[in-house]
C-alpha cells in the first residue's frame, strides 16, 4: 500500500521533522488528514516538539480532535507526559482544557496523577 501525504505527514510530525512537515503541507498534505491508523498529525505529533505544534496549528490543525479508542485529545497527552510550553501553545489555539477522555478524565487530571505538577497549575489557573 502506497504511503500517502497523510502517511507521510504524520511521520515526519511523529519524528519531530519541522521542515519535513512544513515541506509536506507545501505540497498539499491535509493538516487535518488522517493516516492509515485513523490519527492526524496533531495527535501522533513529539510531544516535546513546539516548533511542529506550532506549524501544524497555524495551518489549522484541530486542537480539540480526540482519539477514537481513549477520547484523548492532543491537550490530554500533552498533560499526561508534562511538556507545559506543548500544553499552553495548545490552550493558545483553542485547545478545550475542560475535554473529557473515555474515562471522564480532564487533562489537568492526567497531568496530576503522573505528577507534573506545573502543568496542573497552569491549567487549575485557567479555570
Amino acid at each position: 500500500m502506497a504511503m500517502t501525504l497523510e502517511d507521510e505527514l504524520t511521520a515526519a510530525a511523529a519524528r519531530g521533522n519541522t521542515a519535513d512537515v512544513e515541506e509536506l503541507l507545501r505540497k498539499g498534505a491535509q493538516v487535518n488528514g488522517h493516516n492509515r491508523f485513523g490519527r492526524s498529525a496533531l495527535q501522533v505529533m513529539m510531544m516535546g516538539s513546539t516548533p511542529v505544534a506550532r506549524l501544524l496549528l497555524t495551518h489549522g490543525a484541530n486542537p480539540n480532535v480526540a482519539d477514537r479508542d481513549t477520547g484523548h485529545t492532543p491537550l490530554h497527552d500533552a498533560a499526561r507526559a508534562g511538556f507545559l510550553d506543548t500544553v499552553r501553545l495548545l490552550v493558545d489555539f483553542r485547545a478545550n482544557p475542560q475535554a473529557r477522555d473515555n474515562d471522564n478524565r480532564r487533562p489537568r487530571d492526567l497531568a496530576n496523577k503522573h505528577g507534573h505538577m506545573d502543568v496542573t497549575d497552569f491549567l487549575d489557573s485557567l479555570e
